[in-house]
Parts: structure tokens; C-alpha cells; sequence
């Protein structure tokens, strides 16, 4: 087996309305539409607490949606009260962002997407996802038809770990051990890139260039290209 471990979100899809920080604007313009804020504002009060901003701590203890996303309350909190939303209303607030990030009509594939994954099934590649993301990200990817083309999504919501933790590379190993070229593809050059190569995997940096990072694909034809001459 020849098989291809994709990062999701910025390498195969994105979210077309922004992420949490665009989530959080809409709930406050929904309940004060004239208010004067931007999104650059709210971006400081997301920048930690986040799974993935500790990849090195697991949260295997964390075994629903309800959950994942309860721990994320405090932060999501902080940020509409720093809006300038009274705290009573905050909190209320705070519970939309689940609704409005994860509404699977938010989200979108790149054009070279399914073009891509198709033409590298027909070469024998087989396609499987590894992505720091939100419990809700299968439903998203049925939604995008994007799970037809993968044998198993392994999201860091659910498997209790965040790409680069060496544990999240490793499920996906012991599940295809008999697999041999293993290639990781992915936008983060810590995450995906790096944590690829220090789990024995292939890597290639997609769409988003790092000084020094080779090899690097502009977009995922480029991937293909790259897969011809070194896969």
C-alpha cells in the first residue's frame, strides 16, 4: 500500500466565512449590528487555550463533542466580554459559535482538491486524513463528499491527540503498517511537515511556503508532481 496522510483544513478545504475569530463577529453584529469591532480584534483573545495550542498534553478524558466544546466556553467567554458584551449575554453568545463554526455550508474544498485525490487513487495511492480539528469534522467532510475518498479520518477531537504529538502520528502507523511509501501533506510546517518527518513519514509543505522547507507545492498538482518524481 502506497498511502497518503492529508491534513484538512487550509490543505484540502477552508472555511469560506473565516474561523472562530469570524464566528464570534457574526454573533456579536447578530445580537448589535452596529457594532464597531473587527475581527483583528478579537484574534489576540484566541491565541491560547485551544487543544492545539498544547499538542503536547493529551485529552484522551475528553470523550464527547459536548465536552471538547465546553472547554472552550471560558475562551470563547473572554472574548465577547472583551467585545464589550455584558456577561449574562456572553455566555449565551458564547454557545452559537459551535453552531455558526461548524455548519458544514461553511466550508469549502480547493478547486485541485478532488481532481487531485482522484487521479492519485487511479496511480494506487490510497488516502487517509489526520487533522487537529473540531469533533464535528466527519460531519463536514460528508457534507464536502470528501470522506468517499478517504479509508479513515482520524481527527484530534476524537483521537485524543494533536498533530505534532508523536501519539497522533503513531495511531495512524499501527493502523497501516504494511504501508510503504507513508507520505504526510499538509499547510503547517510544525504539524504536519516536521511532525510527519520525526514520525518516519515523507512530507511536503502545501500552499503556504517556509524559508527552507523542501519540498514545497504551491498547490496540490504541484503534490502530484512531487509524488511522481520521489513517491
Amino acid at each position: 500500500m502506497k498511502l497518503l496522510v492529508w491534513d484538512f483544513d487550509g490543505t484540502l478545504g477552508y472555511q469560506k466565512r473565516g474561523y472562530f475569530s469570524e464566528s464570534i463577529l457574526r454573533v456579536i453584529h447578530e445580537i448589535d449590528p452596529e457594532k464597531k469591532i473587527t475581527v483583528e480584534e478579537i484574534r489576540p483573545f484566541l491565541r491560547s487555550g485551544f487543544p492545539w495550542h498544547s499538542p503536547d498534553q493529551p485529552h484522551l478524558d475528553i470523550v464527547t463533542a459536548d465536552q471538547w466544546w465546553e472547554r472552550l466556553h471560558p475562551i470563547f467567554q473572554h472574548a465577547f466580554e472583551a467585545a464589550g458584551v455584558k456577561a449574562g449575554q456572553a455566555d449565551e453568545c458564547s454557545r452559537k459559535v459551535r453552531m455558526i463554526y461548524t455548519e458544514p455550508s461553511n466550508w469549502i474544498l480547493y478547486e485541485d482538491t478532488l481532481p487531485t485525490l482522484e487521479r492519485l487513487a487511479s496511480r494506487g495511492w490510497s488516502h487517509v486524513l489526520l487533522s487537529n480539528h473540531v469533533p464535528e469534522l466527519p460531519d463536514i467532510l460528508r457534507h464536502l463528499g470528501l470522506d468517499n475518498y478517504m479509508k479513515a479520518i482520524y481527527c484530534s477531537a476524537q483521537i485524543g491527540y494533536e498533530k505534532p504529538n508523536p501519539k497522533a502520528f503513531r495511531i495512524v502507523l499501527a493502523a497501516y503498517p504494511e504501508a510503504n511509501p507513508i507520505w504526510m501533506i499538509g499547510d503547517n510546517p510544525e504539524a504536519d511537515f516536521a511532525g510527519g518527518r520525526a514520525n518516519g513519514m515523507r512530507a511536503i509543505l502545501a500552499r503556504k511556503p517556509q524559508p527552507g522547507i523542501e519540498p514545497f507545492a504551491q498547490d496540490l498538482y504541484q503534490v502530484e508532481k512531487i509524488l511522481e518524481n520521489l513517491g
